[in-house]
């Protein structure tokens, strides 16, 4: 687990009852992907009254696709649903903390709010390898809350990880 300094944490801020429940449909999302044998990241945006408007798995290997990412799916899928690029207002909910071709995804699509679970060590992009969700020198901020029934998150990925290893 990486370390995070405090200040990107919100600690004092309690979990909304809303973020646990649109993570549960994120983690139906991620063991969706591993029916086509992706890593089980799961995403979706909701809309400022509270609707589902895209939602999105890993599907790089169903498609032959590396920006098939759950959130890029996801942000596609609401963006076509609102008729618009732009999706203000809306709030992005993802297993893990997002890669930075998601996160510039996220930035460009003026997505105010992200919820994630799990956190990335290795390539995330919303506080522990990078922060681009926060550069104050990008045109658009985002408001991150991290951690979010992390523990489950961070499992289904350790379990995905670990069957491909013992293959």
């Amino acid at each position: 687990m990486p370390t995070i300094p405090e200040t990107r944490q919100h600690e004092s801020i309690p979990t909304p009852s809303s973020h646990l429940e649109w993570m549960d449909l994120a983690l139906a999302q991620a063991r969706g992907a591993l029916a086509t044998a992706d890593v089980p990241i799961g995403a979706l945006v909701i809309g400022p009254d509270g609707a589902v408007l895209g939602t999105g798995r890993n599907e790089r290997e169903a498609h032959g696709d590396p920006t098939a990412h759950a959130e890029v799916v996801a942000i596609r899928q609401a963006a076509a649903a609102l008729g618009e690029w732009r999706l203000a207002g809306c709030t992005l909910v993802v297993t893990l903390e997002p890669c930075t071709m998601c996160a510039g995804a996220i930035v460009l699509a003026r997505v105010p709010r992200v919820v994630f679970g799990a956190w990335d060590e290795k390539a995330g992009a919303a506080g522990s390898v990078f922060d681009v969700l926060r550069e104050r020198r990008l045109n658009h901020w985002v408001e991150v809350f991290p951690g979010v029934r992390q523990d489950e998150c961070a499992a289904l990925l350790k379990d995905f990880f670990a069957s491909h290893r013992a293959d």
